[in-house]
């Protein structure tokens, strides 16, 4: 496994037959979409990325991450840090595979990755959607308490909502 800087572009069937593997972070802040859901850019994400091909020769990319998300808490506004550890593998496919059949055919635990026909993968993308899949829809802040509390609007308010309210008063005319 190499570990520096992670190539922009790489060809996935190429990583596959070589077996090669990739090491390093990088920082929340080059990973422009995720950002978008992040209360800020600060930190990184170590990654670890390994081509092979398993036991029945399904070539796939293993994906492991760990970082520190730093999130927005829906019940207090706080910023929070969100701990993401992950080991995702993904079955690699060729451009034009049917995948609903092939995702019926792959071993259990793996998810499909189509690749375009020249076999191109952007490394960095994969991380940041790996990342941006373990976002919370909503974010709450571990130990924040719920906040409950018992609420009733008042009598004529709830009297003047009711639908069935205008009905009552007409019927009261006759």
């Amino acid at each position: 496994m190499s570990a520096g800087t992670l190539p922009e572009v790489l060809d996935a069937w190429r990583m596959v037959a070589a077996r090669r593997g990739f090491e390093g972070t990088l920082p929340l802040s080059a990973l422009e979409r995720l950002v978008e859901v992040l209360s800020d850019d600060e930190g990184e994400v170590h990654y670890a990325i390994e081509f092979d091909r398993d036991a029945l020769q399904v070539p796939y990319v293993e994906v492991r991450l760990q970082a520190a998300l730093p999130l927005t808490c829906q019940r207090t506004l706080q910023r929070f840090l969100q701990p993401v550890q992950l080991a995702q593998r993904l079955a690699l496919l060729p451009a034009g595979t049917d995948l609903e059949a092939a995702e019926a055919g792959l071993p259990e635990g793996y998810e499909p990755l189509p690749l375009p026909p020249d076999g191109a993968l952007r490394p960095q993308e994969l991380v940041e959607d790996e990342l941006i899949l373990a976002v919370p829809v909503v974010p709450i802040s571990p130990g924040s308490e719920a906040v409950e509390r018992d609420w009733s609007p008042p009598r004529e308010d709830a009297a003047k909502a009711s639908p069935f309210a205008a009905l009552e008063a007409l019927k009261k005319r006759d």
